[in-house]
């Protein structure tokens, strides 16, 4: 696989249904075939809506993949928010943050060496999960968060903390309240995992925003029309042209530009949250043309990883 021989540390990716232009919906049959062609790269979810799935099939479902990734699994986990995805899976919305929280509590004791009681709001008898995962005590859980609330909570339940669309400043932020909770309640702060996960394109030319816009511009549409296409057919809309205004607030939103300025972003975030910090660079871009998609790909790997190593 392209990522790994070209020295990616790990690849992820993300969910969502109902969407009509194809989002993965489906994210560890995905992750099992990633794990089958690549024997080093971390294999990732960023992330599995966990108030959507039943938490027992989801510790199955992620100890198999474990298993074919010989323990290169890291499971994020998020809360969700579109109304669609839960009215479809008949999953009140209001029920979110405790699922979130009794899914972690169930992944865990499926994991272990005993058996599932009754917890977590379920009414499970024991019951022995098996196989376990290759990971003694399963994948690492990380979580995806934004409000303080919600990041706080992933340092008080999991082992990590999925920030995104973030800069060295606010992720900074993000850090210092999950640090607190965890250490606030009995938790190693020493232990605990940090991924930044931010847009990146690295093109050698002067003209690396104007090759990239219009993909960076649905991208960031399409999360606000998916309330609007809510039951939609047919091939996927296009998002209405941009304003000036609104292509500079893109424009801030992306870390853009020639390798070297695109190394010097993202070691901002290794200088404001220390070398903890895991950078998941986004570097799919739906709509752009495969061959520059590639050449952006190989560019990145290849001038702008050597600089942060």
């Amino acid at each position: 696989m392209d990522a790994e021989r070209f020295g990616f540390d790990s690849v992820w990716v993300s969910e969502h249904h109902f969407v009509d232009d194809g989002y993965l919906p489906s994210l560890l049959p995905m992750c099992a075939a990633i794990a089958a062609r690549t024997s080093s790269v971390l294999v990732g979810t960023g992330v599995v809506l966990a108030p959507l799935h039943d938490p027992l099939r989801l510790a199955e479902d992620a100890a198999v993949v474990d298993l074919i990734a010989a323990g290169r699994l890291v499971l994020g986990l998020g809360l969700g928010w579109r109304e669609e995805e839960f009215a479809g899976f008949g999953v009140p919305l209001t029920e979110r943050a405790p699922r979130l929280e009794g899914s972690v509590e169930i992944l865990r004791q499926a994991w272990s060496s005993g058996a599932v009681p009754g917890t977590g709001g379920r009414p499970y008898p024991n019951l022995a999960v098996t196989p376990k995962p290759a990971r003694e005590g399963g994948p690492p859980i990380w979580i995806g968060a934004m409000t303080e609330r919600a990041v706080r909570r992933a340092g008080r339940i999991a082992e990590g903390l999925l920030a995104t669309e973030v800069t060295p400043t606010s992720v900074a932020e993000q850090v210092a309240w999950a640090l607190d909770e965890r250490e606030r309640t009995g938790g190693d702060p020493g232990s605990f995992a940090l991924a930044a996960n931010d847009p990146v394109f690295a093109w050698p030319g002067a003209d690396a925003w104007e090759r990239i816009r219009d993909s960076h511009h649905y991208v960031a549409w399409k999360y606000e029309d998916m309330d609007g296409a809510r039951s939609r057919t047919g091939p996927p809309a296009l998002p209405p042209a941009l304003t000036g205004s609104e292509e500079a607030e893109l424009r801030e939103q992306i870390l853009v530009g020639t390798p070297q300025e695109v190394a010097e972003g993202i070691g901002a975030f290794r200088r404001t949250v220390g070398d903890r910090v895991h950078f998941i660079a986004r570097l799919y871009w739906p709509g752009l043309d495969p061959g520059v998609q590639r050449e952006a790909l190989e560019l990145f790997a290849e001038d702008v990883m050597p600089l942060l190593r």
